[in-house]
């Protein structure tokens, strides 16, 4: 009969941790308390405070369930190796392994959330996507990085709103902004910000040429009520109308709204409500968002220069390849993870990618303790 108890432990080890990072105890003690929050008769007479204490009251339910889940599990296995021990049964030991391997699984899952500890990981998000050097290819290319963020929204269950969208004369689009809704949603997908690159035989050159293209992709945290005082001269309006990626028309009036922010060159667009009016409040309070969050990132920046930290691969900078000629080959170009399936990521199974990063990302800062 082998004996597992040094997996068992480490699974119990991994139990541990999860304790501290799911924040158990305060979370058993806020969740007790938020039980009587949203069964309050008079709740949604108030959407905005009914709606952050739903995702609240849902995300902790989730967590204690998960951990409780796995204590559970684990007790379990444990009982099972102790009979089969006592009884020297070996035809246990495949339920046993089975047990522990699914085990350890969940927790690979579970511990992706000990990775987000920016103050803003678990928001929603803005998503931007611009196309950069490659004429039609370029523009082509990031209407393909927009079906794979809304692939992979699907395969997450997260929503995905296009906010706007600026077509392409030949093909493909000039630019699109995003809002993506769903637990970690920034934490997510900051792992794509940066610049992505295409490799490929142009469907658009008539001698069959291979293209480089780029796209360029940057992501900011959706914050709520951003109280920001913005000069009105430094704002420019446009309005337009309403479209969708591939020249589907959501109505015939110019009611959406984009702003642009000159002294950061921002831009935040809205054309999901008809009302011009909605869509200009809208797209005012992604603009303040992502200014607060810009002049968030700008301090920190000043801090990691002073303490002589080095920067983040982010905007600006390379972090991908998508290779589809003369060979197979998706590359991110931080983490040295690759894949030969181009099609799978491109129908957005994106995940490792994004895994890999913010595991490479925390084993720098460990290394930078």
């Amino acid at each position: 009969m082998r004996d597992f108890t040094h997996d068992i432990r480490e699974v119990q080890r991994r139990l541990a941790e999860a304790e501290v990072y799911l924040s158990v105890v305060e979370n058993r003690e806020r969740f007790a308390v938020l039980e009587h929050e949203v069964a309050e008769p008079g709740l949604w007479d108030d959407q905005d405070r009914a709606k952050k204490l739903n995702a609240e009251y849902a995300n902790i339910k989730d967590d204690l369930e998960a951990f409780d889940t796995l204590t559970e599990d684990i007790e379990n296995v444990e009982v099972l190796h102790e009979l089969a021990r006592d009884e020297d049964d070996a035809s246990l030991e495949p339920e046993i392994e089975t047990a522990i391997g699914a085990i350890a699984a969940m927790f690979d899952q579970l511990e992706l959330r000990s990775m987000f500890t920016g103050e803003h990981d678990d928001t929603d998000c803005i998503v931007q996507i611009n196309a950069k050097d490659g004429g039609v290819d370029a523009q082509d290319f990031s209407e393909m990085l927009l079906r794979m963020y809304e692939k992979w929204c699907e395969r997450r269950g997260f929503t995905i709103t296009l906010n706007g969208v600026s077509e392409g004369a030949e093909a493909g689009i000039m630019s699109a902004e995003v809002t993506i809704s769903g637990r970690y949603a920034y934490g997510l997908m900051s792992a794509e910000r940066g610049t992505h690159r295409l490799v490929r035989i142009s469907p658009f050159d008539n001698q069959g040429r291979r293209q480089t293209s780029f796209a360029a992709v940057q992501v900011w945290p959706l914050l709520e009520d951003v109280e920001l005082d913005i000069d009105e001269s430094d704002i420019e309006m446009q309005v337009f109308r309403a479209s969708g990626a591939g020249g589907q028309h959501i109505n015939k009036t110019s009611s959406a709204v984009r702003y642009i922010h000159h002294p950061t060159g921002l831009v935040a667009s809205s054309q999901e409500e008809r009302s011009q009016l909605q869509n200009r409040e809208r797209a005012m309070g992604r603009l303040k968002s992502m200014i607060a969050a810009k002049a968030e990132e700008d301090r920190q920046a000043e801090l990691d220069a002073i303490a002589g930290k080095q920067a983040q691969v982010g905007w600006g900078s390379q972090i991908r390849s998508y290779v589809m000629q003369p060979y197979q080959m998706v590359k991110d170009l931080r983490t040295e993870i690759e894949t030969a399936n181009v099609s799978g990521v491109l129908d957005g199974d994106i995940d490792f990618l994004i895994e890999g990063f913010l595991q490479f990302k925390r084993a720098q800062g460990e290394d930078d303790v």
